[in-house]
């Protein structure tokens, strides 16, 4: 019997995957689940893909790899998309479809499967990184094939199987969670006229239920690497958990946004960061006072791109990787720390410091000093006027020889 390996959750869809693939393909399946950080929700997996029809169910601890390969690496681009998604479903996506060549080669199978719908962004960076590593996998979405249209009809067809399913008809949500955030989509949220309930949040309390005193975190960073809170250093996984209680407490990231999708259309989501919003602030707070202004501006640019390149699945293309090597060489000197204020949803950078720094208080006092000339400046607008003044002076010429 030939194998195929399942990238598997025990949610909804990869649920009902298992059954309808021994029924339509007669393949043997193998389920993968990678503990990227999503909690609770791996307690019943094993069991569930074990009654759901697997025969060898794989769960590999990933968080420390994906949070040190995956997550920093982001951070330090400064990649958001469309200025509000701090990217964590996108960057876990290449990680699982790179694991799941690794089994697929090492138990023989002939295929990969994936529960992405056909409409979403995930079977994109599913195939991508399967064909960065084997191109000769066969890749089935089932989304793509079966007749099922909706996620009622999924629910329906996993009762009728007597599949156990963490969703109803009246909690119909679909999430997507690890360590750097949760995903939510689907039900009222389809609507972007409908403001999102308090009950949706899992990682963040709603920003008006945060306490009423400010809370102040400080974040140390090493080459743009954040490696310690409070002055104490922490391991990644242990700083970034520590950031996600800190920031949830205080009702700090939460993003509702409507987002172009790869694949031309709008959707609307809603995501919960509260650790990733805090050092997204510092880290750029950081850069702002060890970075130059034309590589600062330039990497503003940079980021734009890296953010498109992670989202669209290229995680593993040439471009992004020479665009990596660009923002190690700007990290170099991205060393210091930022004290970030948390209240009530908001994160603010309010104080930042660096061995790094090219923040000269010398130069920008408005008291007295003995380094800048104030005269030099006129030369300088002079100068830098000058296409203006050229302009200005034709300007007057033709209009008197009318």
């Amino acid at each position: 019997m030939e194998k195929v390996v399942l990238a598997y959750s025990g949610g909804l869809d990869t649920s009902i995957i298992i059954p309808w693939l021994k029924e339509n393909y007669g393949y043997e399946v193998i389920a993968f689940c990678a503990n990227v950080g999503q909690g609770e929700e791996l307690e019943p997996v094993r069991e569930k893909a074990l009654k759901s029809g697997a025969s060898k169910v794989y769960i590999e601890d990933l968080v420390e790899e994906f949070v040190t390969d995956y997550v920093f690496p982001v951070l330090k681009a400064g990649a958001i998309y469309e200025k509000k998604y701090l990217l964590g479903t996108s960057f876990a996506r290449p990680l699982m479809a790179k694991k799941m060549v690794e089994i697929a080669e090492k138990e023989g199978a002939v295929a990969i499967c994936h529960g992405a719908t056909g409409k979403g962004n995930d079977q994109v960076r599913f195939e991508l990184g399967v064909k960065a590593f084997n191109p000769d996998l066969k890749v089935i979405a089932p989304w793509r094939e079966w007749t099922i249209r909706s996620r009622e009809e999924a629910i329906d067809y996993a009762n009728s199987h007597g599949i156990d399913i963490p969703v109803s008809k009246e909690k119909i949500y679909s999430s997507d969670r690890n360590i750097w955030h949760i995903s939510h989509e689907g039900g009222d949220l389809e609507d972007p006229a409908n403001e999102p309930q308090n009950h949706l949040y899992m990682l963040t309390v709603p920003p008006e239920e945060a306490p009423d005193k400010p809370a102040y975190v400080e974040v140390g960073f090493q080459a743009g690497i954040p490696v310690s809170i409070d002055g104490q250093i922490y391991p990644p996984v242990e700083l970034l958990t520590e950031l996600n209680r800190i920031g949830g407490e205080n009702g700090v990231g939460i993003v509702t946004m409507v987002e172009n999708r790869l694949v031309g259309m709008k959707s609307r989501g809603v995501y919960e960061t509260p650790g990733g919003t805090i050092l997204y602030t510092a880290h750029e707070e950081l850069e702002r006072l060890t970075l130059d202004r034309r590589t600062l501006q330039f990497k503003e640019q940079v980021a734009v791109k890296y953010a498109e390149l992670v989202y669209d699945g290229n995680w593993f293309s040439k471009l992004k990787t020479a665009l990596d090597a660009f923002v190690d060489v700007t990290q170099e000197t991205v060393t210091g720390s930022v004290r970030v204020k948390l209240y009530k949803g908001s994160c603010t950078a309010v104080a930042s410091r660096s061995p790094y720094s090219l923040y000269s208080e010398e130069l920008a006092t408005f008291g007295a000093d003995e380094i800048y000339s104030q005269k030099d400046a006129e030369g300088f607008i002079n100068l830098f006027g000058l296409p203006l003044k050229v302009q200005a002076l034709l300007d007057r010429k033709i209009k008197s020889e009318k």
